[in-house]
């Protein structure tokens, strides 16, 4: 007993001993009043199977200890996790390199190749020499970079398993032991991964869309938790999806898929298994019912009779399974997916049900929502089929609009049966059901909303509440319409990647979210449907035939440059340069006497439009309003490709497309202009505007043509918005670098036709695709105006000289009427902050810059003096330049 306490005060001794000198060691250990977040590779997460050997790294900066900014970093990248634990960089330790760069910084470390897994972390210190500690350690790997390196053969279901469309096909692996391993899925329509009758990803409808008769896509897993020592089953669920021979000229009726599973052992990747023909096949139960052509997307069908409920090994034993077949499939491009997944994102509930007639429902979840139905369906007679049909859109007296959306449901007859979409979606907020006996229970029924897993990354408010409405309709909306890594017109009828609608939106789109890697893919597929001799269609990627003009096909050149400016990220400037040169070539055979002319149709593209969708009264059909919008498209264009040559480093073809621009300015004023009304072509807002904000109007007309243009607004559109899908944005954006704030304000404020106020007044919850509200309520035509509200109520505007918001302005527009703004944009660098409000005669704005971003705050006009942080400042030249930091400033204005 005696030796039994000596021992216990020793261990006693010994934990008090060893927390004394814990805590001397904590107290002299650095402390550090900083740290780094938000660590991406390739603008992604810890990606796994990425498209560059070359990858490009970024991260903010947090912590108010951090003086002026970052001034060195380092990084270390390694083969294994726990070397970097101990100081050791076997593929790429940078040294402690003296620069401010922490977006997009360069691997320049040994050569990577195809499925490299490496580990990374970095460290900085600022201006005062402080050093952060090392970041948490991030992870990426290589994919498959090389159509040779992708093992496998293309397999499909066999009609000897029954329906071939949405199949289940399975593999039994047996593993010695659990080591790291990879599955690379590269699919002919969508897919979904389970092991061991658990999925493996949330993501759905994957992959993102491609150009499929040109590329096709590789998703990348970590598939090591799920595995198992002994007998694991492998099942790849595959749908249709896009890959039809509606569409892409499918070779085979059903889905089609090449994977390969590998094991990581003693630093190799080996190959564990492969799809080939010793796989197995049968059909799920689910059917699509649509060809995918615009306006024929349907939906499913799924018999309750087949559907497996359970997915586990000893329930898949007692099914039947055929052979797969393997498939011959033309050659075409395979390389990684570099966008995020589609996940669910959230999930809505019946807000009222209605019974329409004996058996039918009318079922309103409260908005409209992109996704998935669900619906757990009461025990009915085996085979008895339940009808849901879809539409965004009541009439105007009360009935259910139908817009040709559809799912079934087959009964299996027994209890605890559940509907599901699962390959294909839709865009509604009603839900009519037929041949349903009982009346569903709300708990019975869920909207769950689909989108790209990206990040928002700006918020807005103001004392304004009709401005937060039509504000966050806009954000929303566009929520709705991109996912799969493109952005849709209409994520129902036609879910096409128009080129107009993208330019009109992308400004709205990327100050709102962080959407690069969407553009990454989204661009691609652009690149890939350009045909011979640089013709582009209207549509990316383009598996039909739609409607456009210049400002659509021109969106191949728009969208890499606003993605530099809204992210520093130069990849797609780099990459599609020398394409986008050949569109000019193919712009240049259609120029007669200097200035554009029609083009001709093809079979992936029709029309030619100037403005698109305005408002009844505006007839933006004329052929001098045609013409005119397009050249001004041109002009634009022009120079963004000086911008773009510039940033590459190529002077001479950045000053030869600046002297093109500037040719055809003095032409189109040239042609165009009316000296004798002071107008341009019809005097529309848009071909007012255009010419204004491209350079064309000289000097001396400028305030002529600026006032004409007003006083037509208010004497002929009574105030209000008069463009359409090619004008909000541009009008947009001519009325903030104009600073006519109040001009914009007041038709906003309109609650008569046309207007957003008048589409929330008649229960829209996403903006419309008309003015009037005919056919899509949820659509891209007109939230083009959404940077209005950073760039003018907020005033932070990016300056393109120093991109992804490295340096930005910091100048509020303030309206009539509004008293307050409070306005955030999550840079590449980190979060600005901009609140505002009125006083009496003072303007109190508060300014939040962070780490690695400066400013200049723009004094306003009518501003008699300044104070910055309780301190005097002289606004002689109406700035003030400011670095990281929180900001006061109390602005005395002049009283009016």
């Amino acid at each position: 007993m005696f030796m039994r306490n000596i021992r216990i005060l020793l261990y006693v001794g010994l934990i008090g001993c060893f927390f004394c000198q814990s805590i001397f060691v904590y107290s002299k250990a650095k402390k550090y009043s900083f740290k780094l977040i938000d660590l991406k590779c390739e603008g992604l997460v810890n990606p796994l199977g990425i498209d560059s050997r070359i990858p490009h790294f970024s991260w903010k900066l947090k912590g108010d200890g951090l003086k002026e900014g970052q001034a060195y970093y380092e990084i270390q990248v390694s083969s294994d996790s726990l070397l970097l634990m101990q100081d050791k960089a076997d593929l790429w330790n940078s040294g402690k390199i003296k620069s401010g760069a922490s977006v997009m910084v360069p691997y320049q470390g040994r050569p990577l190749s195809s499925r490299s897994l490496c580990y990374w972390r970095v460290r900085i210190w600022d201006f005062k020499k402080q050093v952060s500690e090392w970041s948490p350690v991030a992870r990426f790997s290589i994919g498959l970079l090389n159509k040779s390196q992708v093992h496998g053969e293309y397999i499909g279901a066999s009609i000897e398993g029954g329906q071939i469309c949405a199949p289940i096909l399975r593999k039994k692996i047996n593993i010695e032991t659990v080591e790291t391993a990879f599955l690379h899925v590269n699919t002919l329509g969508y897919h979904e991964i389970y092991l061991n009758g658990k999925k493996i990803s949330e993501a759905v409808l994957t992959p993102a869309v491609s150009h499929l008769t040109k590329r096709s896509l590789i998703v990348t897993y970590d598939v090591t938790p799920y595995l198992k020592k002994g007998e694991n089953d492998l099942l790849i669920w595959l749908g249709q999806g896009w890959y039809k021979n509606t569409t892409y000229g499918a070779v085979y009726d059903g889905p089609l898929v090449k994977a390969e599973l590998n094991v990581l052992r003693n630093g190799k990747w080996k190959v564990l298994t492969k799809t080939d023909n010793s796989w197995f096949g049968r059909e799920s139960g689910y059917s699509d019912r649509g060809t995918w052509r615009a306006l024929q997307f349907v939906g499913e069908k799924v018999d309750g009779r087949i559907l497996p409920t359970d997915l586990s090994t000893q329930a898949l034993n007692q099914m039947e399974w055929a052979p797969v077949v393997t498939v011959e499939v033309p050659e075409h491009i395979v390389s990684p997916q570099m966008c995020e997944v589609n996940k669910i994102h959230r999930i809505l509930s019946p807000v009222s049900i209605k019974k329409l007639a004996k058996s039918t429902w009318l079922i309103d979840m409260g908005q409209v929502q992109t996704g998935w139905f669900e619906m757990r369906m009461p025990v009915l007679p085996i085979g008895h089929e339940v009808i849901m049909e879809y539409s965004d859109n009541l009439t105007k007296e009360g009935e259910f609009d139908r817009q040709g959306e559809s799912d079934i449901y087959i009964s299996g007859g027994r209890e605890g049966e559940c509907f599901r979409n699962k390959f294909n979606h839709h865009a509604y907020r009603y839900v009519r059901i037929s041949n349903l006996p009982v009346k569903p229970e709300g708990e019975w029924m869920k909207s769950l909303q689909i989108c790209g897993d990206y990040q928002q990354t700006a918020t807005f408010e103001c004392s304004d509440s009709d401005l937060n409405a039509i504000h966050n309709m806009i954000q929303y909306t566009m929520k709705c319409l991109t996912f799969s890594g493109y952005m849709v017109d209409c994520p129902h009828l036609e879910r096409a990647g128009y080129g107009g609608d993208g330019n009109s939106s992308t400004m709205s789109l990327q100050t709102m979210y962080d959407v690069a890697p969407t553009f990454e893919n989204w661009v691609q597929t652009w690149s890939d449907s350009m045909r011979e001799g640089g013709s582009l269609p209207h549509v990316g990627p383009n598996p039909g035939a739609g409607g456009g003009g210049p400002y659509w096909c021109g969106f191949f050149v728009m969208a890499p440059w606003r993605t530099y400016v809204n992210y520093n990220d130069s990849r797609l400037i780099e990459k599609y340069y020398s394409q986008m040169k050949e569109w000019f070539k193919y712009v240049d055979k259609y120029t007669v006497d200097g200035l554009l002319k029609r083009w001709p149709d093809t079979k992936y593209r029709d029309w030619y439009l100037g403005d698109w969708l305005a408002p009844v009264g505006v007839d933006a059909g004329i052929q001098s309003s045609v013409d005119l919008v397009n050249n001004c498209f041109i002009s634009e264009c022009l120079g963004v490709m000086s911008k773009i040559a510039f940033t590459l480093g190529k002077k001479e073809e950045a000053e030869e497309y600046a002297t093109r621009k500037e040719k055809l300015n003095k032409l189109i004023h040239q042609t165009f202009y009316q000296p004798n009304e002071g107008i341009y072509s019809t005097g529309s807002q848009l071909d007012m505007c255009y010419p204004m904000l491209v350079g064309v109007v000289p000097d001396d007309l400028y305030n002529t043509v600026k006032e004409k243009m007003m006083v037509v607004t208010e004497q002929k559109y009574k105030g209000h918005i008069a463009v359409g899908l090619v004008g909000v944005p541009i009008l947009t954006e001519w009325v903030i670098r104009n600073k006519k704030v109040d001009f914009f304000y007041q038709m906003l404020k309109k609650r008569d036709y046309p207007g957003y106020l008048y589409m929330i007044d008649n229960g829209a919850t996403a903006t419309w695709e008309y003015w009037s509200g005919e056919r899509s309520r949820v659509h891209n035509c007109y939230n083009g105006i959404g940077s209005w509200f950073y760039q003018a109520i907020g005033g932070i505007r990016p300056d393109e000289a120093a991109p992804g918001y490295r340096h930005v302005y910091i100048d509020p527009q303030v309206p009539n009427g509004l008293t307050w703004a409070r306005v955030t944009k999550e840079s590449p660098y980190g979060t600005i902050v901009v609140n505002w409000e009125l006083k009496d005669n003072l303007m109190h704005l508060q300014l939040s810059v962070p780490a690695g971003t400066t400013a200049i705050v723009c004094v306003p006009d009518t501003a008699v003096s300044c104070k910055m942080n309780n301190k005097k400042v002289n606004i002689g030249k109406k700035i003030v330049p400011v670095e990281k930091g929180d900001y006061d400033f109390v602005f005395s204005l002049k009283i009016q």
